[in-house]
């Protein structure tokens, strides 16, 4: 997955991508072709988002036994309801997976894909909040750095997805933890982020219940810390110099230099304005079609969060 740097054109935005071990935005060209992975740390990110509809972001497929890749919408369909079109839906044998433990249908090249080791985890973010999650083998780091959180810890192997996802939901059964947190809470936690002892505190707090209740259940622990990237060190220092951004990315036109990352939360500074660092969601921009370019965000005077 080669690096493709922002080109003046129009995408249908794919969102944040951490499959290439650092954060990229993953683009495909309205006119046709394979997707571009984009760097955007400390680089100018300009575009314009046009109009309101919602694009088809394309499937997943196999590209061999243990890896998944990004396949464009061939047609660059407009959806209503969900990120894919009826055709990429059909095509996608990963859609099948977050069933396959319950014994549901799977393609042979599902069947194969989740006979590798997998790791259930748990993760931490900046308000507190815990969860419970699953990663193959080869997404064992990228799916950590993709989450947006400020603490995580491998909690357990195990030979295979279905047998992981079984234990992940007994955990939560047991002792309560969710397996999704919304990426509104993320990113509010983020910008309000002034002490990290208490998501630090709530993570070791659920670790030890979590690996307790493992033990319970007679399955072996196998407890490893997860190290951050370092593209989310700001984000994740208590910091009081930073602000929701004020403008909603899925319209107009936006110019950003993003800081710092983590997950699909940036920081970013904005044309005329290094005193204040606003935290936004790119992964808002999911399913829009953008153009790149000499674009710039409106001025809006931001009181700084310190107050």
């Amino acid at each position: 997955m080669p690096a493709t740097p922002p080109t003046n054109g129009t995408y249908v935005c794919h969102g944040i991508t951490w499959a290439t071990g650092e954060p990229r935005l993953l683009l495909a060209l309205l006119s046709g072709g394979p997707p571009a992975y984009a760097e955007i740390m400390n680089q100018r990110l300009g575009f314009q988002v046009n109009g309101t509809d919602r694009w088809c972001t394309g499937r997943y497929r196999f590209a061999d036994a243990v890896r998944v890749e990004a396949v464009p919408c061939p047609d660059r369909a407009l959806v209503e309801q969900n990120g894919q079109c009826s055709r990429c839906q059909s095509q996608d044998d990963f859609r099948f997976a977050h069933r396959f433990h319950h014994g549901g249908h799977a393609p042979e090249a599902l069947t194969t894909y989740m006979a590798q080791p997998h790791w259930l985890y748990l993760a931490t973010f900046a308000d507190g909040t815990s969860k419970v999650g699953t990663a193959a083998e080869p997404r064992k780091r990228s799916r950590l750095d993709e989450q947006g959180t400020l603490f995580a810890t491998y909690l357990a192997k195990s030979a295979d997805g279905r047998t992981v996802r079984l234990i992940e939901d007994a955990l939560t059964r047991h002792i309560g933890l969710p397996q999704a947190v919304r990426a509104t809470t993320k990113l509010q936690a983020l910008a309000d982020l002034r002490d990290l002892s208490q998501a630090r505190a709530k993570h070791e707090h659920n670790l030890a219940r979590a690996a307790a209740a493992l033990t319970d259940m007679n399955i072996p622990t196998a407890v490893e810390s997860w190290t951050p990237p370092s593209e989310g060190d700001r984000l994740r220092t208590a910091d009081s110099e930073r602000s929701l951004y004020p403008h909603d990315l899925r319209q107009g036109e936006h110019g950003l230099r993003p800081i710092s990352c983590v997950g699909s939360q940036v920081l970013a500074l904005v044309d005329n304005d290094d005193e204040m660092a606003y935290v936004l969601d790119l992964g808002a921009l999911k399913g829009r079609l953008i153009t790149l370019g000499e674009f710039s965000s409106q001025s809006s005077a931001v009181q700084s969060a310190l107050f």
